[in-house]
């Protein structure tokens, strides 16, 4: 997800309730850091929740 930030990745999950997303950021020397998750109900992610995403990782990073 370059859209969040370089380095994020996003892992889609389907079950039977719906369809969910989690982004992740591989590049923190803390691990992996999992920040975001989501129903997803579009084929586009909302911007909303990139901006969301983003808020939470730079949060994440900063501390």
């Amino acid at each position: 997800m370059p859209e969040v930030e370089r380095g994020v990745y996003e892992l889609r999950v389907r079950d039977a309730d719906g369809i969910y997303r989690v982004f992740y950021y591989l590049k923190s020397k803390k691990g992996i850091l999992v920040f975001h998750a989501f129903t997803k109900k579009t084929q586009v992610t909302p911007q909303s929740e990139i901006e969301i995403g983003r808020k939470r990782l730079w949060e994440m990073l900063s501390q």
